[in-house]
Formats: structure tokens, sequence, C-alpha cells
């Protein structure tokens, strides 16, 4: 097999002719947002409900009610803060396994591990065992993050840098697809074959993405012996705490760390603010659904648009700094406008260009710098940056939202625009540290 053009053909029936891997990388991040989003409305619908047994085990329940504190009141901090919790658990762990065992080992078991805990959910919801609303919101928040990290990483081992400007935001709209078909797989099914059933849709998703891997591994490993990079065949080595230890050592990992922290404040107190405004103006919970589910289609709708149309052509004409400054600019002009006047359109409106913005400029970009550095920084840095670092932004503002929101939503949205413009800052940050990269990876 012979490693993918190190040029990148213009137009996707092109790209698909000339570069075989493209497919696959498509194929792939279509089945794993497929795969997830067939769970997510799962989640949604546990760390929403009324029913306490459900969610939480009897225990936690018992223990928050000896101190007179109604657990019903910090459902979402609770969980976020568990979340965080195992995080920090679960990156030594995973460090540990990228250090010691080469890329065809340790890619299969990241996802093996996926679907045998998936086979586990099966289990607990057709038993209805209690507790398992937060055994699953864990277990959801975690496979987003290092699935979806450690899937980055592998496409940086596979393409160039040139190549990643131009394929990425065709393999991003493959994932965007997969996140239409998920819900729509969820609401057609899930009445007819229950809960339980939809863990097993979402292991065979994830059983395709395996066979996936096998398959671009062959691409990355030609890749890797036609231009003499180190082979992610044999294991990385160091430390289990490399990636952490990367980040605070290295400036251009310190901006993306704190660019993503404040990106995640922004998403954070806008989703929350957004659910008490729906909260106070939606009693009916048919409104308030239907309200949900259209900010949904129109960010999915707007993010394919954008990542058909304009990622390919903004990455591989003025390279990242567009991708990285639009959203900034575009988050603190809506939070402007929020803080004025918190109205539920605007809120809407805000929320889409947000998250659409995210998804199809800045997140692709983000991700091209990872084609230019060693194996070190993609398995390592940028897996705890996608993990831990991520999961204290959401943390510390799910806490900060709770103490703004007492002085109303402009408050709120007065504090997400420093929260942008620090946000906005780190991107200045990190694009004057990116220029100093090689043309491509240094290995």
């Amino acid at each position: 097999m012979t490693a993918v053009p190190s040029t990148a053909p213009t137009g996707l029936r092109a790209a698909l002719r000339q570069s075989p891997p493209l497919l696959w990388a498509c194929v792939y991040f279509f089945c794993l947002l497929s795969g997830y989003y067939v769970l997510r409305p799962v989640r949604e619908a546990m760390a929403a409900s009324a029913d306490l047994q459900a969610v939480f085990p009897p225990a936690l329940i018992g223990w928050f009610a000896g101190r007179g504190i109604a657990l019903q009141d910090f459902v979402l901090q609770v969980l976020f803060t568990g979340v965080f919790v195992i995080m920090v658990i679960l990156q030594p762990l995973y460090g540990a396994l990228v250090s010691r065992y080469p890329r065809r080992v340790f890619l299969p078991l990241v996802y093996g591990f996926f679907i045998a805990t998936l086979l586990g959910f099966y289990v607990l919801f057709d038993s209805g065992v209690p507790g398992r609303g937060m055994l699953f919101f864990f277990w959801a928040a975690v496979f987003n993050l290092f699935a979806v990290a450690v899937f980055w990483s592998f496409m940086a081992d596979v393409f160039s840098n040139v190549q990643a400007r131009a394929f990425y935001g065709y393999i991003g709209a493959a994932g965007t697809i997969g996140a239409f078909l998920g819900p729509t797989l969820t609401s057609t099914l899930v009445q007819r074959v229950g809960i339980a059933n939809l863990m097993l849709v979402s292991a065979g998703f994830l059983c395709i993405c395996l066979f996936c891997i096998w398959r671009l591994r062959l691409w990355a490993v030609a890749r890797e012996r036609e231009q003499q990079l180190v082979s992610g065949e044999t294991p990385m080595g160091g430390g289990v705490l490399d990636g952490l230890r990367l980040i605070a050592r290295e400036p251009l990992l310190r901006w993306l760390a704190v660019m993503v922290v404040f990106g995640v404040g922004i998403g954070t107190l806008l989703y929350n603010e957004q659910a008490s405004i729906v909260r106070r103006l939606y009693t009916d919970a048919a409104a308030s659904t239907a309200f949900y589910s259209r900010i949904d289609l129109a960010i999915n709708a707007l993010t394919l648009v954008l990542q058909l149309g304009v990622t390919r052509w903004l990455l591989s004409r003025f390279g990242i700094a567009p991708a990285l400054l639009i959203p900034g600019f575009a988050i603190i002009a809506g939070f402007s406008v929020l803080a004025a006047s918190p109205l539920p359109v605007m809120v809407a409106i805000v929320q889409v260009l947000t998250r659409a913005s995210e998804f199809s400029l800045a997140k692709p970009a983000r991700e091209t710098i990872f084609t230019r550095v060693d194996r070190q920084w993609r398995y390592k840095a940028g897996a705890a940056i996608d993990t831990v670092v991520y999961r204290a932004g959401d943390l510390t503002f799910a806490w900060v939202h709770k103490g703004l929101s007492v002085f109303g939503s402009s408050a709120v949205f007065a504090g997400g625009l420093v929260v942008a413009g620090i946000m906005t800052t780190a991107a200045f940050g990190l694009l004057r540290e990116e220029k100093k990269l090689p043309a491509e990876r240094p290995e």
C-alpha cells in the first residue's frame, strides 16, 4: 500500500478518488458520532430526570438527605464534578496506555473498552438498576472526549498538514451527518426496542470504527515509512503524566489549553442560562423540547454548510487564523447583544452561531496544529487538553454560572463577554506560537 499523496486535490470527488484514506476517515467519524448521538438523548434524559433513584445510587441520595441538602437542586453540578474527578483518574491510565503500547494495540483497546462497557450498560438499563443514570452520564462524557480525542490524534498520523487543511472540513461534515442520524435512530427506535437495546446499536457503530482503524493504520504506516517519520508502531515511552507536563512547559500548548478552557466556559454559561430561561418561559415540556430540537437542528445544519463550503477554503487559503478568530469575534458580538437584551430568540441565535462555529471552524483549525508536532504532543498533550483541561473548564463555569445567575441573565452574559474576550486573546497567543512550528512535523 502506498502512502497518501502529500498534496491535497481540490473538490470532494477528486479528494476521495486520489486519497483513499479520506473515505475511511469519513466513515470512521460518521460512525463514531452516530454511535455517540444515539446515546446523547439518553444522557440528557437521565440528567433531567425527576426520578432521583434512576439517576443516583441510594447511598448518595441518603448522604445528601442526611445533611439537609436538596440533591435535585444540584444535579448538574454533582454530575459535572464527578466527571472531572473521573477524568483526573483516567488521564494517567491513558498516559500509561499510550506510553507502553504501540498504536496498533492502544487504539483497539480504547474502543474495545467502550464497546465492553456498552454491553454492561445494556444489562444495567435492562434490569433497571438504581443509579444507572449517574454512571451513564459519566461514561458518556468520558466517551465523547476520549474517543474523539483519539480520533483526531490518529488523523494526524494519517494526513499531512496540507491535507488536514483540505480534508478536515469534509471529515467533520461526515461526523455532522452522523450527528443527524444518531438522534433520528433514537427517536425512531426507542419506543420499539427500549433504551437498553440502544446500547447495542451504539456498540455496532463502534465495531465499524474498529474496522476503519485497521484500514487507516495501513496508510499511517506507509506515510511514516515514506517520509521517514517516527513509527507509531513502536511505544512512545515516557511517563504517564507527560501530557500535563508538556502543557505546563510548552507555550503553544498553554495558550491552547487557555483557549479551550474559556471556550468551554462560553458554552457552559450559555447552555446553563439558556436552560434557566427556557424553564421560566416554557412551562410545557413539549414546547421546551421543541425549542431545543429546533436549536440542535439549526446548529447541525449550519455546521454542515460551513464544513462543506467554507472550512476547506478558509484553512487552505488563509491558514488557521481566520478559523480561530472569527468565532471569537462573533461570540463577543453575540454576548454583547445578550447582555443588553437576553431574549430567548437571541439566546437561540447566539447558541447556534457559537456551537456551529466551534464545530466547523475552531475545532478543525486547532486539530491541524497537531499534524506539525510529534506524537507525544498529539496523543498525550492533545488528549490531556481534550479531557482533563476541558472538563476542568466545564466544572469551573458550571459553578460560576450558579453564582452569576443570582444577579440575572444580563449579569451572566456580561460575565460571558469577559470570558469570550479572554478566549480570543488566547487565540492570538496561540497563533503567535503556531508560526514558530515547522511546516510539517519534525520527526
